[in-house]
């Protein structure tokens, strides 16, 4: 399997069309969100480095330090330790450690002394050191998996991504089967720890790397009222014992009552737990969450299921089309009996696309490899074909946006084999 080289990409502007008319709720949620988006959110992620600490932040720490010396010297007191990092003796890993709970509580030593040996309780009796390798008939909810809560690849800096779609439990029979009662409720909350304990492991925890993850929810279809007792136990419980460990929480497919929602769960976060949320606007998915291969398919990405089992995927090429403009891509210098397929994906395309092929010599016929065709806002997956070159030449993809006003944001791979 051999690439060809990087294709020639063509922009052909034309007039730009008239005014669209919008909605009032369209109108409304886009005001709502527009100071939510990724770029304009006031979290800064935290550095690791004692070097970059404050002086009183490093004097924090010393004090927790002491402070955890002091409830581990009890001879009853057994070997402290979070995530599977022994806490005593220190180490780099450990300060890591220390520092989230610290953040967590304003880098008030007693008040993270506090929360950190609550947490190591709770991970005690919850056995959470065991869960990340449960099998799924330990845990139950196998046919969960996948659809409501996983982890799926990374983003561009490398922060693992955890998936979570309670669009499912619309379904009242699936509704009461998960959450009918306290004990199913316990076993749904159990299955959910250990996708956050599978999250965790993914981590460095180390000074200068990855030490946090990015939490998508999708709010599509959830059902708020139903769900609203497991939402709070669930933002409690990790709020409590995972601090910090969340880089960015995105909110996806966000409903006009989200606002309500928000409002309800808002007085169980703190103020730098709300610093973190991204709210991504209907056709910006992809974009909000990063490298378009390592995007699930459902959220207008390229990554399928078991993409990502066989090593890293290959990597997609990112543009833009603005409104009012036409691309074309180019994938040139294809030999005679190539196989060549491809997927595209636009954000909320709403759009024409279509794809051809033209042969080098100035004799032959051009094909229409697939016709032009309107693909709608509806549409989420990407667009997949295979072609069989008979003579060289090259194959344009043809995106025309000239019906938009809007900015669009788009992703293409392709793979050529030769003959």
């Amino acid at each position: 399997m051999e690439d060809q080289q990087p294709e020639t990409l063509t922009l052909t502007p034309t007039p730009s069309p008239k005014p669209v008319k919008r909605n009032l709720v369209s109108s409304l949620m886009e005001a709502a969100t527009s100071t939510l988006l990724p770029r304009s959110s006031s979290f800064k992620e935290d550095s690791y480095l004692s070097s970059s600490l404050t002086s009183s932040q490093l004097k924090s720490l010393q004090d927790l330090k002491h402070l955890l010396s002091s409830s581990s010297s009890s001879p009853s007191s057994s070997p402290l330790s979070i995530f599977n990092i022994p806490l005593l003796p220190f180490s780099d890993r450990s300060d890591v450690i220390l520092l989230k709970f610290l953040r967590a509580r304003d880098f008030n030593p007693s008040l993270a002394h506090s929360m950190l040996l609550r947490c190591s309780s709770w991970r005690s009796s919850f056995n959470a050191d065991t869960l990340a390798t449960a099998s799924s008939d330990e845990l139950g909810f196998k046919d969960l998996e996948s659809l409501v809560a996983f982890m799926h690849g990374h983003d561009r800096s490398g922060h693992p991504v955890c998936y979570n779609a309670y669009g499912l439990f619309k379904d009242k029979l699936i509704y009461d089967r998960v959450f009918g009662d306290a004990d199913k409720l316990a076993r749904f909350l159990r299955w959910r720890v250990a996708v956050m304990e599978r999250g965790v492991r993914l981590l460095d925890l180390r000074p200068g790397g990855i030490n946090s993850i990015i939490q998508v929810t999708d709010l599509k279809d959830m059902p708020k009222r139903e769900l609203r007792v497991a939402s709070n136990q669930i933002l409690s419980l990790f709020q409590d014992n995972y601090p910090e460990m969340v880089a960015r929480k995105i909110f996806i497919n966000v409903p006009w009552y989200f606002s309500v929602l928000y409002s309800m769960i808002s007085p169980f976060l703190t103020e730098r737990t709300k610093s973190k949320f991204v709210i991504a606007r209907e056709g910006y998915v992809a974009e909000t969450l990063y490298k378009p291969e390592f995007v699930p398919v459902q959220y207008g990405g390229l990554s399928r299921p078991g993409d990502l089992q066989s090593g890293a995927p290959k990597p997609a090429s990112e543009f833009s089309i603005k409104g009012g403009e036409k691309v074309n891509l180019e994938i040139d210098g294809i030999e005679s009996g190539a196989t060549i397929s491809w997927e595209i994906v636009v954000g909320g395309w709403d759009l024409e696309y279509g794809a051809e092929y033209v042969p080098r010599s100035e004799g032959s016929y051009t094909i229409a490899v697939e016709k032009t065709r309107r693909i709608q806002a509806s549409m989420e997956e990407p667009v997949h074909n295979v072609f069989n070159c008979k003579e060289p030449g090259k194959l344009v993809l043809s995106i025309d946006n000239t019906g938009s006003r809007k900015r669009k944001v788009a992703a293409y791979r392709y793979y050529v084999r030769k003959a």
